[in-house]
């Protein structure tokens, strides 16, 4: 509005100029005219000059007319406008002043052109009257003349540093780019400035002491929460806290602190020194000036109190002079450390009875740990091996060759290799020699442990074997040669004949006495060597139900699967003889082979699992007729190889109904087998072509021993297989009849843990005495009283420990002089009266032991015992007994 008053003003202006020119123009015109012509020569053109001077008046006149005709109307709507801006000012200056803030509005030259009244309060006390026109630049140095602001925030100025000042945090939290101004009056403003079209500048002062107030408030009570929260914390730690300042006094503490050191809150609050208040105190003045007998400084002391407590104290310097002190009651960790050695001695009493060699060693390559049987193996001295390193002990021939497995298994991978090795004697023995890291909490490798089995009579039995087989072979095929030739001459040379049918029963009868000392080699070895491996495997699980650290569980399960890597070649080795010399006998009956699938499925997914498998089983409801327990030992072959031979993808297991049988089936996607080498994996010794060392552990016995079971069962085994895509082992197997099937009984649930046997007595008879004390060490670790015989003579030495009962009887089937465990327990039932649930226990797998214990009504187990599948049996005998 003041622009357009401005331009009419203009205008008007413009207007009476010209006006008054033309008047001007007018005069002059008018005094020629009346002055006459200055000769008569010329009055006619005076009168022409005349009338159009006359006419140019007239139109001068007439457009002089008409311009003060507009300039009334203008000056009529000049005097509007300016009542309008007059109205629109008014109105402008009530806006500004209903405005909470204080506001100033400079034209272009910062002269002040508008202010209302909030502005002027700043002034009042100052006595200075602010008016219209007065330049910016003045009113600023007037402001700072009469010292109206305290300090200036923002723009910060040269000769300034509010960078120092406590507002600069408020400063930094308030919204806006203005600039921020602490007035004397103690009031906080926030200035804001804009400029406008014509190069004017508006400038807002906003009062914001109640948004810096509240923002000191905030922080406040957030600093006090956080001392809060942090002397909470601290009285909250379980360990002892204290903090000392420079002057050696207390600065603060928590309640941990107090309560170890039994000192009162007036004494901690007296002001006096650190060292003495500590003085009050039983527990040691431990600082960072403290110093050792030997003048060394300490920062960390383990101090034992006069009532048994043990504290970890530790002073923390801190710059400045402070420092901060920790106290930690590690009583029971040092009871824990007591009672670990204690473990670690009963660890090295069990490991020096289990037969199998077993060491560690540091990644340092020093030999920190070896059991009796390693030592006595190698004729080693423990205290000259032990803290010492490889080279110094072993020759540096026997160690190159073992560098490289050393190596791999340093580096985090686990070795399992065979070699020979010199024995204290220096006989080359063949030994498999596995090499398993152990990592720490990072994942970094700490060491190895050393697990040796000697398999030197295992190989030289099996060697002896193949020979026998090829030597027989041999002959048979000679005596052929030769009947084949006599054969020829029969008509001609009958007294030949009968010389040469002489022969051939004599070397029947060899083969037949060969075949005799065959069988009773087995039936020694199935009992000989498989009741050490039962004594081991019994006190391995023994000492698995005991609290072990980390370290210790992990080499007890080590040569837990150790002794079950050796159990399973002796038992594929008698297994395979057995086999040979007919002495297994089918146990034909009829059962669901969903139940035999589905046992095999869940024992084997979580193996597939732990290799990174997929594990698929498609159930079935068929009802089959074979031998459970050599078809189980079929397909189990069947699924280890599987599971040994893929290295990704899935294993399935299911079945196909064919008209003459169920075909039972097992899937694999591993490295599969050439067409040409179908036929030589069922030989035996074959162990296939897989290169992983830690999976290929076998003798290459599993298939001959399928292919011998599928015999006896009269069973078809069939295969199918490609290079790098997979294969399928199967056995078809007849149907049976529903109502032929015997269903078992549905396994009772199995409380884990320790002694879930508490109050229970058991009876073990064994005339192993090292057997015995396995049972008596696992038996009682699960809650049983356990009285343990070596034989019924024994147990009638033992009468008294029989008159509160007997709640189970684990007995051996072979004792000495040739009785067995069924008379013993014939006796103990007749003249002891011990009427209990009967577990027998042996190596003998015949049919015809089973069917007699069946009759008796016992339960039968075969050698070596599985610790976990004899617990599940005890509690099965023991419910039923109960429920009967």
């Amino acid at each position: 509005m003041t622009n357009e008053v401005d331009a009419l003003k203009r205008q008007l202006a413009e207007l009476q100029q010209r006006n008054a020119r033309l008047e001007k123009i007018n005069q002059a015109l008018m005094q020629r005219v009346e002055s006459g012509p200055e000769s008569t020569d010329g009055a006619y053109d005076n009168f022409k000059h005349s009338v159009y001077l006359a006419e140019q008046v007239r139109e001068r006149t007439e457009a002089l007319n008409e311009v003060m005709h507009n300039l009334k109307s203008t000056n009529s709507e000049l005097v509007t406008a300016n009542e309008a801006a007059t109205h629109a000012h008014d109105l402008l200056r009530q806006a500004i002043e209903s405005i909470s803030d204080a506001f100033v509005l400079y034209d272009a030259d910062r002269k002040l052109v508008l202010a209302n009244s909030r502005f002027n309060q700043f002034w009042e006390s100052s006595g200075i009257a602010i008016s219209q026109g007065m330049d910016q630049q003045r009113i600023h140095r007037l402001a700072q003349k009469y010292r109206l602001i305290d300090r200036y925030y923002g723009d910060v100025p040269s000769n300034s540093n509010p960078a120092t000042s406590p507002a600069r945090e408020a400063y930094r939290a308030l919204p806006g780019d203005g600039k921020i101004f602490h007035m004397r009056s103690g009031a906080w403003v926030h200035v804001s400035e804009r400029p406008t079209k014509d190069g004017g500048l508006v400038v807002l002062y906003k009062d914001i002491s109640v948004l810096i107030e509240n923002e000191r408030a905030l922080r406040e009570e957030a600093l006090a929460k956080k001392s809060r929260t942090l002397q909470n914390t601290l009285d909250n730690l379980s360990q002892g806290v204290v903090l000392v300042n420079k002057n050696r006094q207390l600065e603060t503490w928590n309640r941990r602190f107090a309560e170890l050191t039994g000192l009162e809150q007036t004494a901690l609050e007296s002001g006096a020194t650190f060292c003495n208040i500590m003085s009050l105190t039983e527990v040691s003045d431990l600082n960072p000036w403290s110093r050792d007998e030997w003048g060394r400084q300490t920062l960390q002391r383990e101090q034992v109190l006069s009532d048994g407590r043990v504290f970890e104290i530790k002073t923390h310097p801190m710059p400045g002079g402070e420092f901060v002190n920790t106290y930690t009651d590690i009583t029971e960790r040092s009871h824990a450390v007591k009672a670990l050695a204690e473990s670690e001695q009963r660890v090295r009493v069990i490991t020096d009875t289990v037969p199998a060699l077993i060491g560690y060693v540091d990644k340092d390559m020093k030999m920190t740990f070896s059991n009796r049987a390693y030592e006595e193996w190698y004729g080693y001295d423990r205290k000259v091996i032990l803290g010492r390193k490889l080279h110094e002990f072993i020759q540096p021939e026997q160690l190159k060759r073992l560098q490289p497995y050393i190596d791999r298994a340093l580096s985090g991978r686990s070795v399992t290799f065979e070699i020979t090795d010199p024995s204290a004697s220096g006989e080359l023995r063949h030994v498999v020699k596995n090499y398993v890291p152990e990592f720490d909490e990072y994942g970094s490798v700490q060491g190895l442990y050393v697990l040796i089995q000697d398999i030197t009579e295992i190989r030289r039995t099996s060697e002896a074997l193949a020979q026998a087989y090829q030597h027989l072979e041999q002959r048979v095929e000679d005596r052929t040669k030769e009947l084949r030739e006599l054969n020829d001459q029969l008509l001609q040379e009958i007294d030949v004949r009968s010389q040469i049918e002489n022969r051939l029963r004599e070397a029947k009868l060899e083969a037949e006495k060969a075949n005799h000392s065959k069988t009773k080699f087995l039936a020694a070895a199935s009992h000989d060597l498989l009741q050490p491996m039962n004594a081991a495997r019994l006190f391995c699980a023994s000492l698995l139900e005991h609290s072990l650290d980390d370290r210790t569980r992990q080499l007890v399960n080590s040569l837990s699967y150790s002794l079950e890597d050796v159990e399973t070649l002796l038992a594929a080795l008698v297994d395979i003889s057995k086999l040979d010399a007919g002495v297994v006998k089918p146990d034909i009956t009829a059962f669901s082979a969903g139940d035999l699938l589905g046992n095999l499925a869940n024992e084997y997914h979580t193996l597939a699992a732990d290799s990174g498998l997929q594990f698929e089983y498609l159930a079935t409801s068929a009802v089959i007729m074979s031998d459970s327990q050599l078809l189980a030992r079929i397909l189990r072959n069947f699924l280890t190889n599987a599971v040994r031979y893929t290295r990704s993808g899935k294993i399935t297991l299911g079945c196909r109904r064919r008209k003459d049988g169920l075909e039972i089936q097992v899937w694999d996607t591993g490295v599969g087998i050439a067409e040409d080498k179908l036929e030589e994996i069922f030989l035996e010794f074959n162990r296939g072509s897989q290169k992983d060392t830690a999976k290929d552990k076998g003798l290459g016995l599993g298939l001959a021993i399928v292919d011998k079971m599928s015999g006896i069962l009269k069973t078809r085994i069939q295969v199918h297989s490609q290079l790098d895509r997979g294969s399928c082992f199967s056995v078809l197997v007849p149907y049976g009849r529903k109502q032929q099937v015997r269903r078992p009984a549905a396994p009772d649930f199995l409380i884990t843990g320790n002694q879930q046997f508490l109050g229970r007595r058991a009876l073990v008879l064994d005339n192993e005495a090292s057997i015995c004390q396995a049972m008596e060490v696992l038996l009682g670790s699960w809650g049983f009283d356990v009285l343990a015989v070596q034989s019924y003579e024994e147990l009638l030495l033992c009468r008294e420990e029989l008159e509160d009962g007997i709640d189970l009887i684990l007995a051996d089937y072979h004792l000495d002089n040739g009785e067995t465990g069924i008379d013993a327990v014939a006796l103990m039932r007749s003249e002891l009266g011990l009427d209990a649930p009967v577990l027998m226990i042996t190596a003998n797998y015949t049919n015809s032991l089973k069917q007699e214990v069946r009759e008796q009504g016992y339960r039968l187990m075969n050698k070596p015992v599985r610790p976990a599948k004899l617990k599940a049996m005890i509690h099965h005998m023991l419910q039923q007994h109960v429920i009967a």
